[in-house]
């Protein structure tokens, strides 16, 4: 779905989560609780296996991101941007398998090429990569569904293809699963949200 509107820089109080459209918490800590380490996505060993320089490394030091309105903006942009220049084609249609993780050199692809593109962005943008997290989730229709993590200092932000807003991870409709650990690129960590969402009646 795309939603072709202008969105301006947030007042603190969405940010801090007073207008919350999908939640079903009054108030929602603005971070996802993370648990264990977990088994990384197979389609994300295989990008890490095809594409090893961008699984490199690590820090003993994540940092989350200062959310001025300059940056703020910058993320509603870059959203944008790659929602629009990317045409949504799913895995089996291009590449005769279920999943496979690439990144979209020729302006093709599903959920996950638009996560990898909007994080490879960033960071030559020079956000720091422990603050951009490829994320898991189940979507409203229960199958699973990849979209970009940004750890703020305003909380965990979503940048998602099928929502055109920049959104807290609690103002999404989707139930959160596992991502990238903030300390190293092919390491994952699961995701204990616990909140009653849209998603939650429909089963595992």
């Amino acid at each position: 779905m795309k939603l072709h509107q202008k969105y301006t820089f947030l007042p603190a109080l969405f940010l801090l989560g007073v207008f919350a459209p999908w939640t079903a918490e009054a108030s929602p800590s603005r971070f996802m609780a993370m648990e264990t380490l977990v088994k990384p996505p197979i389609g994300h060993v295989q990008f890490c296996r095809e594409n090893r320089s961008a699984c490199r490394g690590g820090t003993n030091a994540p940092v989350v991101v200062r959310l001025t309105e300059e940056r703020w903006n910058e993320l509603i942009a870059l959203n944008s941007r790659v929602n629009s220049r990317i045409r949504p084609v799913t895995d089996e249609e291009k590449f005769g398998k279920p999943e496979y993780w690439t990144f979209p050199v020729d302006g093709s692809g599903d959920c996950e090429e638009y996560v990898l593109e909007k994080q490879r962005e960033l960071i030559a943008a020079g956000w720091p990569r422990s603050a951009l997290l490829i994320t898991v989730a189940k979507d409203v229709k229960n199958a699973g569904h990849a979209v970009l993590t940004v750890r703020t200092d305003q909380g965990d932000m979503i940048l998602d293809n099928q929502i055109e807003a920049v959104l807290p991870w609690y103002s999404t409709p989707y139930r959160y699963i596992k991502r990238q650990s903030t300390r190293a690129p092919a390491k994952w960590t699961g995701i204990a949200d616990t909140r009653v969402t849209t998603v939650s009646s429909l089963g595992q």
